[in-house]
């Protein structure tokens, strides 16, 4: 039986099977343990019945000024304030079984019962990742807004854009939050 768990300090040292894939953002450790030591509540991990890690999930809730390695931003006045789903990955050979869905179902149940009150969940996933994208659709999110270039290319290949998508939470109860603008924005004019 798979068990959802809380991420743990040695989690970072048996969590490469899941992170060498080249759909997966990685970050360095002090990344991770930032995550960990802010946001435990928010950070998930799916280990299987042989105690292999499966998958995992890393999101915060907090208020900041500028979009620095996928952290949320936004103010309370201008309805901003809300949750950011930083990471989600699963193993390849685990992929397939709803475990992405079931993390992210997780996630979404933290920052409701948050008391922090958030207006929306957001989160970026690259274009070209239809999966993604039809899961996270699947699960309510829309998309917002196209960031171009949001993900840099290796090996001479061209930048590749994002969807910005998003989730209201009840305080918008005017779905405000996830009115789709009609153009695309690029990085640097993410607030």
């Amino acid at each position: 039986m798979t068990t959802l768990r809380a991420f743990t300090c040695d989690d970072l040292f048996r969590f490469n099977n899941i992170n060498l894939d080249p759909l997966t953002e990685t970050y360095g450790i002090p990344f991770y343990l930032q995550y960990l030591a802010h946001w435990p509540e928010y950070f998930i991990v799916a280990e299987a019945p042989g105690g292999e890690l499966m998958g995992y999930s890393a999101a915060v809730l907090m208020l900041c000024m500028f979009t620095v390695m996928g952290k949320a931003e936004g103010s309370v006045a201008r309805e901003e304030w809300h949750g950011h789903v930083t990471a989600l990955s699963v193993a390849p050979e685990f992929r397939r079984l709803g475990l992405a869905a079931k993390l992210m179902e997780c996630s979404w149940k933290n920052f409701k019962k948050s008391e922090k009150g958030g207006f929306f969940v957001d989160l970026f996933v690259r274009v070209s990742n239809q999966v993604a994208v039809n899961m996270y659709k699947q699960l309510g999110y829309s998309v917002y807004r196209t960031v171009l270039e949001y993900y840099s290319a290796s090996s001479g290949e061209p930048d590749e854009d994002a969807y910005d998508m998003r989730k209201a939470l009840s305080r918008d109860t005017e779905k405000k939050s996830v009115i789709p603008l009609p153009h695309p924005v690029r990085p640097e004019d993410i607030e």
